[in-house]
This record gives C-alpha cells, structure tokens and sequence, in this order.
C-alpha cells in the first residue's frame, strides 16, 4: 500500500490538450494486435501463428489454402516431420500440457505433467515429442516478477528437465537428472542422443556459464563436449544431418533469450570446435542446417535483419535478404520459420511503415496471410538510418522523424537507448513496451542509436564496452546527436533522454556526465554497480563485462556507477520500476531518486505493484509510457 500510494501521489499533471494527445495515441497503439511463435510445416503447405488474447493469453491460428482455423488457447507450435501433425502447450485445461492437433482436426491431450512446459520437438521418426519442464512451476525467467524474498534464501530452486512423451499412448519419461538444469536441446539426427545447453541452478543466473552437453536418450547420460572460454555464452544447439558436428551460437551475450554472435561447430564426440564466421560484421541469431555443408542463418546487421547462407567448408557467408525487419527462429521471441527446402518461410513482418502481420513464401518473396491491422495508421514520420565514425568505431542508429514535419520549423528530440547492452534497434511497429517512437506523434525525432556494445557489427564491436561501461557507449550516443544535428532541424537545447534495463543505467549515466539533456527519464535502470552485484539475481551476467566479480576489483565497479558522480546531476529526471524486478532490483531505483531529492534535482518515482523486469499487466504499460510522454512534454514541449 506504501508504494501504491507513492505512486498515486507522484502522478504528472498536465494540461488537458497534451494529456488528450497522449491518451489517443495510446488508445490507437493499444487497438493493434500482435503476433509471435511463427511456424511453417516442412512441406512449405500450412502456416500457424499465435495472436495475443484477453488475460494474457494467445490463441494458436492454422492457415492452409486460404482457410484460417483458429485451434484454440496455446503456444509453442512444432511440426512433425510429416507436415501432416503439429504439436503445441496449452493450458485450456488448468495447466500447461502437450496437445496434438491433425492439421485442422480436434485437438488432443498428450501429457498429464506437473509445471511448466516448453520447447516442443519432435522426435526424427515423429513417435515421440521431447519438451522441457519445470515440475515446480519455475519462476517465470529472469523478466518475470521475483517472488516475495522471505524464508531461507538461495534454496528450494528445481533445474528445468527433459521429457519425452510417447504420442501414441502418452507414456511420459523423464531423461535427465536434477542436477543440472537444461535450458534449450536438439535431437540426433537418429534420435539417440540430443545435444543440450545446460548448467547447475539457479536456472536464472546460471545460463551465463552453460556448457555443451551430449545426452543419451535412452539413459540419460551426459557427456560434456565444449566448455566456452570466459566471456562467452552458447545458444541454439543444432546437429548436423549426418550426425557428426553440433553448431551453436557463442558470442558476449548480456541476456538470455537474446542471441547474438558468431556460428561455431564442434565435433559431436567433443574437440575440434571452430568458428565457421570469424571476423563477421553481423551477429547471428538463429540457425538452421541445410544438408552437411550449409547452414541458412538469420542475423542482426546495421540496424537492420538478415538471412545468410553459410558454406561450412570454405566459411564464406552470402546475404539471402536484408530488410528492416529483424527475424529470428530461435531465442525469446521467434518470429520467423523456415521449411524443409531451406526457402520457403513464415514471418512476422512489421516496421515503421506497416504494422505487423504474418506472411509466408519464399525468401524475400513473401506474400501477406493476415490482415487484422489493415486499419492501423502511422503517427510518426520517416525513419532515415545514420551511420557516424565514433573512436574508431562505426556507428549505426536510427532517426524518427515527426508527423507532418516541416523542414522550416525546429523540433525537440528524445534519445532512447536499447537495454542489454548487448541488443540492437531496428524499425518496429510501436507498441506501449517502453518504445519511443510514439514521441514521434507528438512532435518530436526520435533517435535511437546503437552504441558499442550492440549486435550487428560483429563480436569485437558487441564486447567493446567490457570494463568500460558508461564511457565508451556515451561518446558513441552524443557524437550520434552531433551527427544528427548535421542533418536534421533539432532543437539541441530541448533534447531528452531515456532508456529501459541497461538503457536506464545509461540514461543516470548519462545526466552525471554532461547536462547537455534537459529532461530524462529512468526506466529500471542501475544507480549503483557495487550494490547492484549484491541485490539481483542474475550477478553472474556482470562477470564477462567486469572481468571480476565486485569483490575482487571494487574499482571497475564504481568507476561506472553513476551514484559516483551524483554530485553533478542537474538535469530533471523521472525514474520508474516493477516492484519486484530481479534484474534491475528497485532499490537502484530508489537510491538514484533519493540522491536526486537531497541534490535538489527535480524528480519523480514510480514504482508498480508487482511487476517485475518486463511488465505484464496491460494498464501499467500504457500508464509507464504516459508519464514519459507527459514527462518529455512538460520539460521539452514548446
């Protein structure tokens, strides 16, 4: 009740045009619908997708020769072989479960398990359907809400396993053991053995220091094949048709679920493990073999999204198609499938331009399947891509520019920066997740840049921020406002910045080292680096970036913690967090507010009851980005 009313007392007021303004477009942002999990059968005949739904849900849809079939409540759509059945999670029934569907038929009941359920694949002769599960519920990952800390803390967690369910009579078994939890996992091509990323628990914490496993399906046994050298993560197990190699994504990667790197390949007995694109000026994300000497692979690329083709022997890579928008079959949000033939696919397209819907054809060539958003109208204005030379570095990030702009007329600008560090920004459809580009419909440019430290300019320029978080990034984001000042009528005395996670700690960052900014605001972000290694729950990220955990090198630490410079601040900064975030805990919150108060800086905090890293309730979304807007208006508006 304290931080309710904490949150009801700071609300902004505004004037009632701008307050009308913002509500609008909000409403219209609210109204466009959403799609996720893709998914396309070998046979290249019939597409599924999930759309969102009331409470939360999604509902899992099935187009075939120009008939949709809504299945019912589920996600999680994997195909068997034959192109003739499909299997999916639903938990229409009370709890998460494997049902059967027939390509259009009624669907049915697989499993009767306890828990969590995720991450179907079937089985190569289609008898079985392996899937992870969590037989205590889990947590919900690392974006989710943490629970309550009370009790005995660090014990009681359950590793994630793997299951494989009979489809002919539902007979469940479980394949590995407790210790270790597995986070993603291929088949064989035989279907002896699957190929698993997997570490001891906390689930959560612990994916930063995953190994390479083998493991007998029949048995269970794991065999470890490749142990990644420090700073690097592994994702995406994929084997080769013939059995012999295992590729994988490795790369400096800040978060779980999104990829970015180079495509490696080891021996499937153990040894021999080789990056296939060493040098490569683009971070791969999803995989997929195509026969023993190709790989087809989608990546992040100048902003923008692609899909590669890899020659495993010679390693030379060759762009199949490159668009703004970013696609990926793996990772935490897929939104692109590929058929047997390595050319047909499903995705779901969208951008500045158009909303997103799904689409489905050949590579590049893909024709419309949906059109549930026709009616959704842009309130912003072009997107230019600006590129910029920064120590070195080439620079790449995107201006917005505002509706109906007028080249006669000077505009006020908000920077937004990408958590991670290591992610990218490419043109999106907004949506009420914390994204700028609705300050775009209010008369501003909006200017995402991506600093050192993002994907899509290879790993040397993803791993350039390691110990120095803060410095290298910041010069790289203000000489980018320099750029755009070049090029586009910008009022630089009305520029405002904001970002979420590692963009939140960028934008307390940022007011500690320059009050070149007029307006700010923090969205989840990091005050301090020594206390934050103590209060969240996934410390073991910060290694790879530190090089040491806080108490053996104190000082790389504080060097970028912006409580350091608190001193300095005069830039008026609005901060916002859930409750109960693991990954941004909102006691960095509040001590960059506090320190704030006492300095006499104007500001705000907004704390949301129960909401974690990502927010999951719909009216605390729209309300966080309403302060915002309102808060950048109040400051920057005219």
């Amino acid at each position: 009740m304290r931080i309710l009313g904490l949150w009801l007392l700071l609300a902004v007021c505004l004037p009632a045009q701008s307050s009308e303004r913002i509500d609008k477009m909000l409403a219209e942002l609210e109204r466009v619908h959403h799609f996720g999990g893709v998914s396309i059968s070998p046979d290249g005949q019939w597409v599924t997708w999930t759309e969102d739904a009331a409470g939360g849900k999604s509902d899992i849809y099935l187009k075939a020769h120009g008939k949709t079939i809504r299945v019912m409540a589920g996600s999680g759509v994997a195909w068997a072989g034959d192109s003739q059945r499909f299997a999916f999670v639903s938990d229409e029934g009370g709890s998460a479960q494997v049902y059967l569907d027939s390509a259009g038929g009624k669907p049915r009941q697989v499993t009767h398990v306890t828990g969590d359920v995720a991450d179907l694949r079937w089985s190569p002769d289609g008898k079985q359907i392996a899937f992870l599960n969590v037989a205590g519920g889990g947590a919900g990952g690392p974006l989710a809400a943490v629970p309550a800390q009370t009790g005995v803390i660090g014990s009681g967690f359950e590793n994630q396993r793997l299951l494989v369910v009979d489809v002919n009579d539902g007979a469940v078994r479980t394949v590995t053991g407790a210790q270790l939890n597995i986070y993603e996992y291929g088949w064989s091509p035989d279907g002896g053995k699957f190929a698993a990323v997997a570490a001891p628990g906390p689930a959560d914490n612990n994916w930063w220091i995953a190994k390479l496993y083998t493991v007998d399906a029949a048995t269970g046994k794991m065999t470890e094949i490749y142990q990644p050298p420090a700073g690097q993560q592994i994702a995406v197990p994929r084997w080769s048709p013939d059995g012999t190699r295992i590729a994988f994504i490795g790369g400096l990667m800040s978060d779980e679920g999104f990829l970015g790197g180079d495509i490696y390949a080891v021996n499937a007995q153990g040894g021999g493990v080789k990056d296939l694109t060493p040098g490569s000026k683009i971070s791969a994300s999803g995989l997929r073999w195509q026969g023993d000497g190709e790989i087809v692979y989608t990546a992040s690329v100048d902003g923008e999204g692609a899909i590669a083709k890899l020659n495993v022997k010679t390693g030379s890579s060759e762009l199949v198609w490159k668009g703004t928008t970013t696609l990926h079959e793996d990772g935490n949000y897929p939104n692109f499938a590929l058929a047997a033939d390595g050319k047909t696919s499903a995705a779901v397209i969208a951008d500045w331009e158009q909303a997103p819907e799904v689409w489905s054809g050949a590579i590049g060539e893909w024709k419309k399947v949906t059109s549930v958003n026709a009616d959704a109208k842009p309130h912003w204005g072009k997107a230019e891509s600006v590129v910029w030379n920064s120590d070195g570095f080439r620079v790449q990030g995107w201006l917005l520019y505002p509706e109906s702009f007028d080249p006669g007329k000077k505009y006020p600008m908000v920077v937004s920066i990408h958590g991670g560090p290591a992610g990218m920004r490419s043109p999106a459809w907004p949506s009420v997740h914390f994204d700028m580009s609705a300050m775009a419909g209010l008369g501003y440019f909006v200017f995402f840049p991506n600093a050192r430290g993002s994907y899509g300019e290879g790993e040397a320029f993803t791993a350039a921020n390691v110990k120095d978080f803060g410095y290298g990034d910041l010069r790289d984001i203000l000489s980018g406002v320099d750029a755009v000042l070049k090029k586009a009528p910008v009022d630089d005395k009305r520029i405002g910045v904001t970002g979420w996670s590692y963009g939140g700690y960028m934008t307390m960052w940022t007011v500690t080292q320059t009050s070149r900014f007029r307006a700010a605001v923090a969205g989840a972000g990091i005050a301090d680096w020594l206390s934050y290694y103590g209060e969240n729950s996934i410390d073991e990220w910060m290694i790879p970036y530190f090089g040491a955990t806080v108490y053996d090198d104190p000082k790389v630490y504080e060097r970028s913690s912006p409580i350091t410079f608190i001193k300095q601040v005069k830039t008026p900064t609005l901060v916002v967090v859930g409750e109960r975030d693991g990954e941004c805990p909102a006691p960095q919150s509040f001590e960059f507010w506090h320190a704030l108060k006492t300095e006499g800086v104007p500001t705000e905090l907004v704390v949301y009851p129960g909401e974690g890293h990502s927010f999951r309730q719909a009216n605390n979304r729209v309300d966080v980005l309403r302060r915002t807007l309102a808060w950048f208006d109040k400051y920057l508006g005219e």
